[in-house]
């Protein structure tokens, strides 16, 4: 599986912005999905992630009605809306696939493969 993350920019405050992760391959469908970022100076930390039908989705709780994940699976894309924007959103944000189990986790060591990362700056 490989993993294209993009849709990342530069935005105000309040703002949003929807990150897309594109995946080939034909295990990608199957696989369960998750969103990570990481800020200068700070551990990489789980945003949201979702499972292979997209079905079951789990959100950091700090992030819960702000960002929103989901999946089609038609295009192997899982997409993820960010809404509300603050400046501590600021980080560079990568998706992640797993073949280990098709339900979300937020432990990053489930996950095998990485996308590159789309950065994500707020402005306050």
């Amino acid at each position: 599986v490989q993993l294209q993350a993009s849709g990342g920019g530069l935005v105000q405050a309040g703002g949003s912005l929807r990150l897309s992760c594109a995946g080939s391959g034909r295990t990608f469908s199957s696989a369960a999905v998750g969103w990570f970022r990481q800020a200068p100076g700070n551990e990489r930390e789980f945003v949201a992630g979702i499972s292979w039908s997209g079905a079951g989705t789990l959100s950091a709780d700090s992030l819960r009605g702000r960002f929103t994940i989901s999946r089609d699976n038609a295009k192997n894309t899982v997409y993820l809306q960010m809404d509300s924007l603050k400046a501590e959103d600021t980080g560079v944000y990568y998706c992640a696939a797993t073949s280990k189990q098709r339900w979300a986790d937020q432990n990053a060591a489930v996950y095998d493969y990485w996308g590159q990362g789309t950065q994500v700056t707020v402005s306050s």
